[in-house]
């Protein structure tokens, strides 16, 4: 039987919304306020969850220990208090929208996880808004 484990987890960054091949104009018009030149930023609040067969032996799918310790070096180590754009290898030819944070997330915790393990990525820019990514 498959189950699911979650961890919440929580950073704080900031990021700008633009193309660096676009105008200020028309990344203005497609982006608006969160083109701001000087940055602005969330409290973004992450949910990690991983599916597999439950372990006869331990009773876990996966020790959420060891979850909570690879959610804080990959994720909350190197975004939290970060601007994203500057600070952050991954967003340096990559727009840091929602979208594009889920999913270098989400690369980041899979390649640490056995091949066995399914996983999905939710990431809250705002309470009431937020985008998931499971691989596909």
């Amino acid at each position: 039987m498959r189950v699911t484990v979650s961890r919440k987890a929580h950073f704080n960054s900031a990021h700008r919304l633009y193309r660096k091949d676009w105008s200020f104009e028309k990344n203005d018009e497609i982006f608006g306020k969160c083109n701001n030149p000087n940055y602005h930023g969330h409290n973004y609040d992450l949910i990690v969850s991983v599916t597999g067969e439950i372990d006869p032996e331990t009773g876990y799918v996966m020790d959420v220990k060891i979850l909570k310790d690879l959610i804080k070096s990959e994720v909350e180590d190197a975004f939290d208090h970060k601007n994203l754009n500057v600070d952050v290898p991954d967003f340096k030819d990559l727009n840091p929208t929602a979208e594009n944070i889920v999913v270098v997330i989400y690369n980041k915790l899979k390649s640490k996880l056995n091949a066995d393990l399914d996983m999905e990525v939710t990431l809250y820019e705002t309470p009431r808004n937020f985008v998931s990514y499971s691989g596909e």
